[in-house]
């Protein structure tokens, strides 16, 4: 009786740790989205992809290993369009998580231990220069004066090549490590943890860049 305890008791730990573990492979392998089928039993189901309300932006259901949870868009100066947004998650590591309320599953939000692709698709043309600062804006008052340095090694993941529509730039939050694919279709990675809890706060905590975004994946891992 008491092992069963313990074991319900870390249940929360351990399903993200194994997750993580399973799925964390080479910076190359971790960078295709898809709308191929899922197989549910003995069958194969084809999913639709899924449209971003404000923009029409399509985000297919599977990413990296990982399943669409929801979008939203990103809006600047009240009116502007500047880019869709889309989440995917693991359902193993939201097994137990999805069935608690919202206030457990945003702390998983804001866990960079849960892994999953941040998707970002451009709804308008942007400098290069412009992506970068704003991200870094945003960034660096969460990271409270920690591993600042990162900012810069981000900032270099992204050649100087301006944004088009339709680009498409992926952030994989593995613990303390981040995968990005930049729009050109290059890899790198950034391994800090102060750096990954900052950017899941500014996806998922109070202040989101994009908080669309937030409720529906909030919503979409209820679903999961």
């Amino acid at each position: 009786m008491m092992q069963t305890m313990r074991s319900i008791q870390n249940k929360n730990t351990i399903l993200p740790v194994l997750a993580m573990a399973a799925t964390l492979t080479t910076v190359a392998a971790v960078t295709t989205c898809s709308t191929k089928t899922i197989p549910k039993g003995a069958d194969v189901v084809m999913y639709s992809p899924h449209k971003e309300k404000a923009t029409g932006i399509l985000f297919p259901q599977l990413c990296n290993g990982m399943q669409y949870v929801g979008s939203g868009v990103r809006v600047k100066y009240g009116f502007v369009k500047v880019y869709a947004v889309g989440t995917y998650m693991d359902p193993t590591a939201m097994a137990a998580i999805k069935k608690s309320g919202d206030s457990d599953i945003i702390k998983s939000l804001l866990n960079p231990m849960y892994p999953r692709t941040i998707r970002i698709v451009m709804n308008r043309g942007l400098s290069i220069e412009k992506y970068n600062a704003a991200i870094v804006e945003a960034l660096e008052p969460r990271m409270k004066g920690q591993d600042l340095e990162k900012l810069e090694e981000f900032k270099k993941l992204n050649p100087a090549v301006d944004l088009i529509e339709g680009a498409e730039i992926e952030m994989t939050v593995r613990g303390n490590v981040l995968l990005y694919k930049n729009a050109l279709g290059g890899v790198g990675q950034i391994d800090s943890q102060v750096f990954c809890e900052a950017l899941c706060d500014l996806y998922y905590g109070d202040d989101s860049v994009s908080p669309g975004h937030r409720e529906s994946v909030i919503a979409g891992i209820k679903n999961l």
